[in-house]
């Protein structure tokens, strides 16, 4: 009788799906959903703070110093969660890819924690001042992992020892954002962003190794398109900027009728003047040996 019960169970339940198991108990773990994210705007213009007019004209000293950090994450504690080792080899990567641009002197990695109790533009302002740097480069991003058992699950419904085995399929939606922003305007100057979305199933033994393994991955394909969108996205900017058609005031560091390679341009007259003091110099060094001897 015990064994026709169950038998009769696992037909109920190869039939019926998830609802069986929702009426046995099981709705809180059918469904579930885990998420990740940081908000620029929510980090930018926090309570009842607006964004600049759109008539707002940054001013850009070149070559910059720009500060490159993660905004801090809003959740935690959830297999979603970027730990700072992989947030750290994301900047490093997005610090190489343009840190040999030439209006860029220095790219500066700002750890998370200066950001931590620090939100909107004037806190920004005091990272800038304690960074001694123009602009800011600030990554955000928003992770979603959804999880539901199917139906397909049920196909390989057995029983392993004591563990009761069901399929779940993982579905990873991941964003990744990068926003250059000047402070002391308080406007965003550029902006790109990547996305990525995995699909995949598993057991439900190794659901949380399958979950971080495509929240990794899924945050290093982000992070990868969005590095080839903000190169697109710089490469017209600075096409606008040389054109006139960009919303920002660019000056140089440099002085007036410096060189492109960062020396100063010498005309006729400084070359000459600058061969007659080494004439001078030279005389003088042999008047000196001469009157040694």
């Amino acid at each position: 009788m015990l064994t026709r019960s169950l038998a009769l169970l696992l037909v109920l339940a190869c039939t019926s799906g998830c609802s069986l198991f929702e009426r046995l108990g099981c709705a809180p773990h059918c469904k579930s959903q885990a998420r990740n994210s940081s908000s620029l705007v929510g980090f930018l213009y926090p309570g009842n703070e607006t964004p600049p007019p759109q008539d707002t004209i940054p001013e850009l000293h070149v070559p910059l110093r720009v500060g490159l950090a993660f905004l801090p994450s809003q959740v935690g504690g959830t297999d979603a969660q970027l730990d700072p080792a992989h947030k750290e080899q994301i900047l490093e990567r997005i610090k190489s890819r343009f840190s040999s641009r030439p209006f860029v002197r220095e790219i500066i990695i700002i750890p998370e924690y200066y950001l931590a109790g620090q939100s909107g533009m004037e806190g920004l302002k005091g990272v800038q001042r304690l960074y001694n740097i123009d602009i800011m480069a600030l990554v955000s991003y928003d992770q979603v992992t959804y999880s539901d058992d199917n139906r397909l699950s049920l196909s390989y419904l057995t029983i392993v020892g004591a563990y009761l085995v069901n399929g779940t399929v993982h579905d990873t939606t991941t964003l990744v954002d990068l926003a250059v922003v000047d402070p002391q305007s308080r406007s965003l100057i550029l902006r790109a962003g990547g996305t990525d979305t995995r699909h995949q199933s598993s057991t439900l033994i190794n659901a949380g190794e399958k979950v971080r393994s495509a929240s990794n991955q899924g945050f290093d394909a982000a992070a990868a398109q969005m590095i080839e969108h903000f190169d697109q996205a710089l490469i017209a900017f600075e096409t606008a900027v040389h054109e006139g058609k960009a919303n920002v005031k660019v000056v140089s560091r440099e002085p007036k009728g410096s060189s492109g390679g960062g020396g100063t341009a010498l005309d006729a007259a400084d070359i000459a003047g600058l061969l007659v003091l080494l004439m001078l110099s030279a005389v003088t060094r042999r008047r000196s040996r001469q009157d040694a001897a």
